[in-house]
């Protein structure tokens, strides 16, 4: 018996008024891969992940998470399916007022019934899974590095233990050094955790470090392949963005 793939996106158009974002993209992603998605300025990488989480209808198109097909679920369903994944953004989205442990708890307290201890203890887990000292759960965002904020948003989307982790640019505003940290703390909880992961980067040495495969959104659909496929493709966006000046500077071409 054949697994489904993890997502299926099948002629999805997203239009804001005249403007067409989307015009039939399609992509599809494997269980367990770790898969990238690039894109020039106002090409809809975020359009398509808020469309790929249900957090937007398109006006046409399918959206296939495991199988299932979200674009026709009720929002009570919707929401029951949210604990399949788990989500970080650009710049942590962390809640201010929370200490590192009660953002993590926050998923855990909406769909999982834990006594308080449970939770201190499943959150703590977490929080040590992604590389933390325990003595960071207890510190709020504002006392934490630009890296540690990073982490511990990777704890709160894995607070459920979701098949699915989305992240959106995750290693922006840190240094060659942090980001390199992250990626190999990435790869390793992919491993470990039998994760599928959708990443939207402009990052080229993360790409190369972590991705397995790479989606570029180009006139409005996506052409997808593994990262030497990718490199090979002759579009001009896609040659300048693997070949160009950007890439050497970054050291990313040596994989092409």
């Amino acid at each position: 018996m054949s697994v489904a793939p993890a997502i299926i996106v099948s002629d999805i158009v997203n239009r804001f008024g005249a403007q067409t974002v989307h015009d039939g993209l399609d992509m599809r992603i494997e269980r367990g891969e770790i898969f990238g998605i690039v894109g020039g300025s106002g090409s809809g990488k975020s359009v398509l992940l808020n469309t790929i989480l249900g957090l937007r209808r398109p006006q046409r198109g399918r959206v296939e998470l495991s199988g299932v097909d979200i674009t026709s679920l009720a929002d009570a369903e919707l929401r029951k399916l949210k604990m399949t994944y788990g989500v970080t953004f650009q710049a942590g989205a962390l809640f201010s007022s929370l200490t590192v442990l009660q953002n993590v708890q926050l998923p855990m307290l909406e769909h999982l019934d834990l006594s308080a201890r449970a939770l201190e203890e499943l959150a703590l887990l977490k929080v040590r899974l992604v590389g933390l000292p325990v003595e960071a759960a207890y510190k709020y965002p504002s006392q934490l590095s630009g890296g540690m904020i990073k982490r511990a948003a990777l704890a709160r989307a894995l607070a459920l233990d979701p098949p699915l982790l989305f992240l959106d640019e995750p290693t922006s505003g840190l240094d060659p050094i942090g980001a390199a940290a992250f990626d190999e703390l990435l790869v390793g909880l992919q491993r470990e955790l039998g994760l599928t992961v959708v990443m939207i980067t402009h990052d080229l040495d993360t790409i190369f470090r972590t991705c397995n495969r790479v989606g570029v959104i180009v006139d409005r659909k996506m052409i997808s392949g593994t990262l030497e496929q990718i490199s090979d493709n002759p579009h001009p966006w896609i040659r300048e963005y693997f070949h160009g000046a950007r890439a050497s500077r970054f050291g990313a071409s040596r994989g092409a």
